[in-house]
């Protein structure tokens, strides 16, 4: 039933191709590893991750997921695109972080094998390139246990966010490659939060995240205009 998962073969293709670039601290990911410390601060501040089990949902090349099992977290990562979880798997191999593992599987399809199993759970710049987010959302309500977080990153849908994500970051900045984002598939925080709440999770807060190019230094902040991420929580 390939043709049921919730998944864009042509977003697949495209990190599949960057993959051994994973790792690269100053090649394409870059920005992910320049916002990293900072999402897992976040997430640290509000859940606590050491002897949690911690699911990462689009865990491309491991860079989230591996610095969680750093914390002492339990954590599996999950994607659909095979190469960047082998490129993930050889780096916690190298790095000798055993408390991390990973597993080609869809979100929906682990939520109906495993559910209420986690701890905390993660979605990070990932519902942006998925058909259908509200499912991603509704699965990752169904893994975590009462009482446990779900983390989303996302990218809001405005002018503002078309000149920065796609013509700054993309074609004046290079930061990202051409075309690793969509403007339609972007997603204004009311949208996300009305996804979260059908799933029956509860909002507990929004955070922005800003980029200066000029000290080419991200930080968080209250602004949500472009990038932002949001914390939500099932009931105990």
């Amino acid at each position: 039933m390939t043709f049921m998962v919730n998944a864009d073969p042509q977003e697949l293709d495209k990190f599949g191709e960057l993959a051994h670039r994973w790792w690269d601290a100053e090649g394409e990911f870059a920005p992910l590893h320049q916002i990293n410390p900072l999402r897992l601060d976040w997430i640290a501040a509000q859940a606590r991750l050491e002897d949690a089990e911690v699911l990462d949902v689009g865990c491309g090349g491991g860079i989230l997921a591996e610095s969680m099992a750093r914390r002492k977290a339990k954590v599996l990562g999950i994607d659909l695109s095979a190469k960047p979880l082998k490129v993930a798997q050889l780096h916690a191999l190298e790095a000798g972080v055993d408390n991390l593992a990973y597993r080609e599987v869809a979100v929906e399809d682990l939520a109906t094998e495993r559910p209420a199993s986690f701890d905390v759970v993660t979605c990070m710049e990932m519902l942006e390139h998925v058909p259908d987010p509200a499912s991603v959302v509704r699965a990752c309500a169904q893994l975590v246990r009462p009482g446990g977080w779900v983390f989303f990153s996302t990218i809001n849908r405005n002018p503002k966010s078309f000149l920065f994500a796609i013509v700054g970051a993309e074609h004046v900045l290079k930061l990202l490659p051409k075309g690793t984002h969509e403007y339609a598939r972007f997603i204004k925080p009311s949208e996300l939060s009305a996804h979260i709440r059908a799933a029956g999770l509860s909002v507990e807060g929004f955070k922005g995240m800003e980029y200066n190019p000029l000290s080419k230094r991200y930080w968080l902040s209250a602004d949500t205009s472009v990038n932002y991420l949001v914390a939500c929580r099932k009931s105990a």
